[in-house]
């Protein structure tokens, strides 16, 4: 009976500089996939380090040669130390991470409860449908009410900073106040 199995190969140099490089640039990226394949199996990390036969270094992985070298310049470290200090640093990203997850959790609450508010005030008649609808949607008189409402909305908000400046209730607000501000002034009444 014929044995189908794979037979052992014996493995010799090649010889001649330019089949050596000719076979190194074919292997090259197998042997990379292979090692990108055993990370995702066994969810590992590995960091390979190949020297071409011309001297070249080729790496890939997830640390870059440098890390590698240093890490293994730091061998005479007890191991524990270096899990250590990962596992810390592991920790300070998750913890992180978590709290610009519960932030943004935060923020999309609030931003629906305000959704929810201003579908509520809209069917109750107390937002004008030109303050929802997109501007691209508005005509031109619509435009101009609506020119007019935010310069006199800008207008009470000024007037009641600068009330709250004079009683002092609010001195982060003094270097903004005055009726400085990066927005023009204009008269509601006189809208265009």
């Amino acid at each position: 009976m014929m044995n189908m199995g794979c037979k052992k190969t014996q493995k010799k140099t090649m010889q001649g500089a330019s089949a050596q490089q000719v076979s190194f640039s074919k292997r090259r990226s197998g042997l990379f996939k292979k090692a990108g394949e055993l990370c995702t199996i066994c969810a590992v990390e590995t960091d390979d380090i190949i020297f071409s036969p011309g001297g070249k270094v080729f790496s890939s992985g997830h640390h870059s040669v440098e890390d590698v070298i240093n890490m293994l310049g730091r061998r005479g470290k007890p191991d524990a130390v270096s899990i250590l200090e990962a596992e810390a640093h592991q920790e300070r990203v998750l913890c992180d991470l978590k709290k610009q997850y519960s932030d943004l959790l935060e923020q999309l609450e609030a931003e629906k409860k305000r959704g929810e508010k201003l579908e509520q005030m809209k069917k109750e008649g107390q937002v004008s449908s030109w303050f929802v609808t997109p501007i691209e949607e508005l005509s031109f008189e619509e435009l101009k009410i609506q020119h007019a409402a935010m310069a006199e909305l800008r207008g009470k908000v000024l007037k009641n900073m600068a009330e709250r400046l004079a009683q002092g209730s609010a001195p982060s607000v003094a270097a903004n106040s005055g009726g400085a501000s990066d927005f023009p002034v204009s008269d509601p009444k006189a809208a265009p």
